[in-house]
């Protein structure tokens, strides 16, 4: 089948909604506070049964599971020398983080590094910030502020930081196939993590377009696309979550697997695939070396990529824990453009999808050939 261009314009118009209603504030950075991770989750289900999508174990999308995890709901107030700052733009607290309210004087430790051995405070100067999320919390308050936001060095703090530890936060993976129309037996997959940062404080969320509204954009586009058109093989989408958090929902996906892993003949996972214009990285390339030469030898006969750039093993995403499971897979991402990462500034109004019709072709393109 040979896809024009409408209607790869159409699927682009797609992922572009997909991502604003990911990044939304309803969403609030799908992560630990004011339900974000969950309201994904169901945003994502009910759009796989609007698509036609099965669940993958017969009776839900939803495969819940939980993980430890450290919150912020509440206040995130800091005044550094006297001066307020604002949470998310000039400073961010270390998501290990206890919470606690009072003020003291700052001792220099190093360069960066300043202390309050009696409180338990730790502030570090940065050139950029970049949040995370922790599977813990620790007994000290750390808080990362932005070089440029203070004009001196820090002397005094006051501060007003409300946290909430989760031994057992409630998330889902979210799982769905198109069943195959002569081998459903043989199972391709795609996948990508749903969940981001979340929010710090009442008042500041992580949309997280690139990081990884952009890779879900991508694959329910083309869980949309492989419903309009079912392929010999059965296509599988797992939408993992925790995967900010230790690759938690891959994790357990593979240890209570909703389908056989053995029959998997390749799974292909996305995450920030918002740029290109560098091209795209594949890891497992040099594992995978025949398959990775099909998806060159296409990407060269349609010209849809400037580069392919081969990378070894890796467990920095979610496809880590099937290869280790000896089901063979890639990890894609794209390259170039923005810079924004775990920071408030991974905006959908800025994420350029530069390469996205590209990439969607070539994914195609790669996945007919694997069903030869």
């Amino acid at each position: 089948m040979v896809l024009s261009t409408p209607v790869l314009s159409q699927d682009l118009q797609t992922a572009r909604a997909l991502l604003d209603t990911l990044t939304s504030k309803a969403m609030w950075g799908r992560g630990y506070t004011k339900n974000g991770m969950s309201k994904a989750a169901d945003f994502i289900s009910t759009s796989f049964k609007a698509y036609g999508l099965t669940p993958m174990d017969g009776e839900t999308f939803k495969q819940p599971f939980s993980y430890p995890a450290n919150t912020f709901p509440g206040k995130m107030n800091l005044r550094i020398n006297g001066k307020t700052l604002v949470p998310g733009k000039d400073f961010i607290v270390m998501p290990e983080s206890k919470g606690q309210e009072g003020q003291g004087k700052l001792f220099q430790k190093d360069s960066v590094t300043f202390i309050n051995p009696e409180k338990r405070i730790i502030l570090v100067l940065k050139d950029k910030l970049t949040w995370s999320v922790a599977p813990e919390q620790a007994d000290y308050t750390g808080i990362e502020v932005l070089k440029t936001a203070i004009s001196d060095q820090p002397e005094t703090i006051e501060l007003s930081i409300e946290n909430q530890f989760n031994p057992e936060f409630q998330a889902a993976n979210i799982c769905g196939m198109v069943k195959g129309t002569s081998k459903p037996d043989s199972i391709l997959v795609l996948s990508a993590h749903y969940d981001h940062l979340g929010g710090m404080g009442s008042d500041v969320y992580f949309p997280g377009a690139n990081d990884n509204a952009s890779g879900i954009s991508f694959l329910m586009t083309l869980a949309q696309h492989y419903a309009r058109h079912p392929q010999p093989y059965s296509i599988a989408f797992i939408c993992f979550a925790g995967e900010e958090n230790g690759l938690a929902g891959s994790k357990y996906f593979v240890e209570h697997p909703l389908l056989d892993l053995g029959k998997i003949k390749f799974l292909t996972n996305v995450d920030m695939v918002g740029t290109g214009e560098t091209g795209i990285t594949v890891v497992n390339a040099s594992i995978h070396s025949k398959e990775f030469a099909l998806l060159q030898q296409l990407n060269d006969k349609n010209k849809y990529l400037v580069k392919i750039n081969p990378r070894g093993k890796a467990a920095n995403s979610d496809h880590y824990f099937f290869t280790e499971k000896g089901v063979p897979a890639f990890f894609i991402y794209t390259q170039g453009g923005i810079s924004a990462y775990h920071d408030v500034n991974d905006l959908a109004k800025t994420l350029p999808f530069t390469e996205y019709k590209d990439l969607f072709s070539l994914f195609l393109d790669f996945y007919k050939e694997l069903m030869k």
